[in-house]
């Protein structure tokens, strides 16, 4: 017989614990249609050295219940009473699992009770994940991509929907860092989308897919459409995410001072307006460290064990304008990059992984169609550091001179893999470690670039697959993720380059300095 022991969530942001008799082993209701419903799955998210979010949602007010174990029998497992489900975080609920063993298997379930007869609780939604390891004898493994449902490429019940999650999810990698534009919320679909060559691609289209957000209910409208794809929500209950935020969550190229005034789709002009609410749904769908109160707190660090720090970033929120001036250089922001210098300092991993929404030397244009203004980093006047390559330029110059080694980054938005050497030999400015970046992308959207090079820091071509046309499609191969694999006992990083598929593109090796 499963034996449960109950934990409380003291200091953890839960609501006040039910009594104890709420929660008796008696039979729940047998009327399957009146009990609460998990329609979106479960999930988990920000897995580092002995803790994990769980994430799901009810169909109505519900207080939320999660189980856990290292068996899948779940003997002797622990019991969470979570928090309630309520219309105030449209009935997303989280809690934050501490003191997990290290190097297991954790499996879970999360069930809701009922809040309007106290009597009924949901059938249980079931998932599981791995805890980092404590030793070098355990390999490690991740993948990552990013942009979802981008450019009117939806879920197409035809061709089986986001397959992608299907084959990262056979790779059984540990984790999963989805590097922003996790949903499109300035990009509507419609039923169908036609093809050059004739073929036609045919989404589910939902009332909140149908227009661009402007309001919460529609931002979590978008949110919730990823959640119909069963690739997705297969994927969520064996793979745990860490994610990060770009710009289609709000709209293209953001910035907090935007306003949409000749953009005739939106009744909300103030960027501001639209990316609190964002946000706010954001927050509430992801499964994250934090709760929903304070401000956002992306930047962090996740000990994934003696071979792999991984460091999030958040390029959105503390970023300028995306014009180029030697004064406008807020990107990552004071606070964050002090805290990115000290935790590198800190770590003692091998591998020291570098998560990023941007990357550092492909030029995005802010508008890219009349070329002018900066969305990333780089510039384009391929001269010394100007503007936001500042703070980069004092990032990888704090690097070189404090001697930290094996830094890495991962990253995406141009929608294309690609593989960049960055090389002081190459660079205008000299002042840092020779470092790779890799780029992959989209999960489900078009395919656009190659993206033009900017010199300041020396970036070469290791590898790319641009696109043959601009908004290529699903169909004719536009999506593509990364697989970071490292053994535990020699250290040994083989990164891939990889299609929708699951077939290798591109795969370099690397041995830690």
């Amino acid at each position: 017989m499963t034996r449960l022991r109950r934990r409380s969530l003291l200091g953890a942001g839960a609501l006040a614990a039910f009594p104890a008799r709420l929660f008796a082993q008696t039979a729940p209701s047998t009327a399957t249609g009146n009990r609460p419903r998990l329609a979106q799955g479960v999930q988990a998210g920000d897995v580092g050295a002995g803790s994990a979010t769980i994430w799901s949602r009810a169909d109505r007010p519900a207080r939320m219940i999660v189980e856990y174990a290292t068996t899948e029998s779940f003997a002797d497992a622990w019991r969470i009473e979570g928090p309630s489900a309520l219309d105030t975080t449209d009935f997303t609920s989280r809690v934050r699992l501490r003191d997990l063993p290290p190097g297991q298997t954790v499996f879970y379930r999360v069930s809701y009770l009922d809040l309007g007869d106290l009597k009924t609780v949901s059938a249980p939604v079931a998932g599981r994940f791995r805890t980092p390891p404590v030793t070098n004898a355990s390999d490690v493994s991740f993948v990552w991509s990013a942009d979802t449902v981008g450019q009117g490429w939806g879920i197409n019940p035809e061709s089986g929907g986001m397959t992608i999650y299907e084959t990262m999810r056979r790779l059984a990698p540990d984790f999963f860092v989805h590097c922003g534009d996790t949903i499109y919320a300035d990009n509507p679909l419609a039923a169908e989308k036609k093809l050059p060559d004739g073929r036609v691609w045919k989404n589910l289209v939902t009332e909140a897919k149908s227009k661009v957000a402007e309001s919460l209910a529609e931002f979590r409208g978008n949110h919730l459409y990823n959640f119909l794809d069963d690739n997705l929500r297969r994927f969520n209950a064996e793979v745990p995410t860490v994610a990060l935020w770009d710009d289609h969550e709000v709209v293209d190229n953001w910035t907090w001072e935007k306003r949409l005034d000749a953009d005739t789709r939106y009744a909300e002009k103030v960027v501001r307006t639209l990316a609190t609410r964002s946000e706010r749904a954001f927050r509430e769908y992801m499964p994250l460290t934090d709760g929903l109160d304070g401000p956002l707190h992306l930047f962090r660090s996740f000990s994934l064990g003696p071979r792999l720090d991984l460091f999030r970033l958040d390029m959105r929120s503390f970023r300028g304008p995306n014009n180029v001036t030697p004064l406008n250089t807020a990107y990552l922001g004071t606070a964050q990059l002090a805290w990115l210098k000290q935790a590198l300092k800190e770590s003692k991993a091998t591998w020291k992984i570098i998560a990023a929404g941007m990357p550092i030397g492909l030029v995005v244009y802010d508008d890219w169609r009349a070329k002018t203004g900066a969305d990333g980093v780089a510039n384009g006047d391929d001269g010394p550091p100007l503007g936001r390559e500042a703070e980069i330029a004092d990032l990888l110059g704090f690097i070189k001179r404090e001697d930290i080694r094996n830094v890495h980054w991962i990253t995406a938005d141009v929608h294309y893999p690609a593989t960049h050497r960055y090389d002081p030999e190459r660079a205008i400015f000299q002042g840092f470690a020779p470092f790779y970046e890799f780029v992959s992308g989209p999960l489900c959207a078009g395919g656009f670039g190659p993206n033009a090079l900017d010199r300041t820091f020396g970036p070469e071509i290791v590898f790319q697959k641009p696109p043959a046309r601009i908004d290529l499609s699903p169909l004719e191969g536009s999506c593509h993720f990364g697989h970071v694999a490292i053994e535990g006992r020699s250290g040994l990083m083989s990164v891939s380059h990889r299609d929708a598929s699951g077939n290798v593109l591109h795969k370099l090796e690397l041995m830690p300095e």
